[in-house]
């Protein structure tokens, strides 16, 4: 039977599970690096996937810093991505299932997936799973009220669910966009996601260039142009960070953690070696014109973390050549920010780490040539 995934490589050896499996054999043979092809209930399969999350201890941390803490989520994290994604589902031919009571699986895995497989094969339910949550994201949409309606991720693109950012840039562009002399003028939004910075750019009279390296992101955007009504002020490339030419506003809103992705929306969350911010405040200076500014959303969690030190991004800012000029700053309303609680596991969640997520602050750098 092929196998079918984007995330998870094909396996070595393929094991039979059904409704009579009992979590804790599960458990075990996933963990051995079995996959387990499930054949019988699809309620039952979900069941079973979520009793084996419960068997996955914690990775007791390696020192007793924050840093250490952070990394032993990290690995746990890792470890449940690999190990339960070894339980797998009969899909195909075509976007459906074979499983007992398994729901209507075409709209969302197209939408996620595009062409389907035309024979038989196993697919791991998490995998699935995460198609159909994210297929309800596009359906009922984020709302937005500084957009006066909500966007529609699509599938792999990361949702605008921590608006606050989305408020400091709005706040800041109704402050700037005059003295900056904005409208009319070529305005740049790197990495642009959904697209929701790039339609405020266009609505406060700009000509945008949102690039993103995502092809979905860049299909998403222009959608979000589209339903906005902004599509003929807003441009939006497959490019990786900057596009041709200069701009009076180039904005970029980065992976905030220096650190290793464990999936596709970690993407936007994670950046290795801190390569993207690195690559953005480089390069920042010569796609500015005469009068431009570029603007940095970043969150301080890196730097919470023990991940990036203190004065590290002064540095940066200094060796690219250009300078600071003004901060704004916000405080994140995610449910992560609102401090220790208890994890799903119903242990303590680490103390450190969420406390760190309650401090964290989210700012808006204003960034020119000297």
């Amino acid at each position: 039977m092929l196998w079918w995934s984007r995330t998870t490589p094909p396996p070595t050896v393929v094991t039979r599970a059904d409704d009579r499996t009992r979590a804790d054999d599960a458990f075990r043979r996933a963990w051995r690096g079995e996959v387990l092809a499930y054949a019988g209930d699809w309620h039952n399969a979900r069941q079973l996937l979520g009793a084996m999350g419960r068997r996955l201890r914690p990775v007791r941390p390696r020192g007793t810093d924050v840093r250490a803490a952070f990394a032993a989520e990290r690995e746990t994290r890792r470890l449940e991505s690999t190990v339960l994604a070894r339980l797998a589902v009969p899909v195909g031919p075509g976007w459906s299932s074979s499983l007992a009571r398994a729901p209507p699986l075409d709209a969302p895995l197209r939408a996620a997936f595009g062409t389907a497989p035309d024979v038989p094969s196993l697919m791991p339910l998490r995998e699935i799973l995460g198609a159909i949550g994210a297929w309800e994201w596009f359906r009922r949409g984020v709302p937005l009220p500084q957009l006066g309606g909500s966007v529609h991720p699509w599938y792999g693109v990361f949702a605008p669910v921590r608006s606050e950012y989305v408020s400091l840039f709005a706040q800041t562009l109704a402050a700037r966009a005059g003295p900056l002399g904005l409208a009319g003028q070529a305005a740049f939004d790197l990495g642009t996601g959904t697209g929701v910075l790039a339609v405020l750019l266009a609505r406060a009279g700009a000509r945008v260039v949102a690039t993103d390296v995502d092809p979905s992101a860049v299909g998403c955007a222009r959608a979000t142009a589209a339903q906005f009504g902004v599509a003929s002020a807003m441009e939006v490339i497959e490019a990786d960070l900057f596009p041709p030419g200069r701009a009076r506003l180039v904005v970029a809103n980065p992976p905030w953690i220096p650190g290793e992705p464990h999936g596709p929306l970690d993407r936007a969350v994670y950046d290795p070696g801190g390569s993207v911010l690195d690559r953005f405040l480089r390069g920042l200076g010569e796609h500015l014109d005469a009068h431009g500014e570029g603007w940095l959303i970043l969150s301080d969690l890196a730097e919470r973390l023990g991940l990036r030190m203190a004065g590290e991004l002064d540095a940066s800012v200094a060796a690219a050549g250009i300078r600071v000029t003004s901060i704004r700053t916000t405080a994140p309303t995610h449910p992560r920010a609102r401090g220790p609680g208890r994890d799903a596991r119903g242990g303590a969640r680490l103390d450190l780490v969420a406390q760190a997520r309650a401090a964290e602050q989210t700012r808006l750098y204003v960034l020119s040539s000297p």
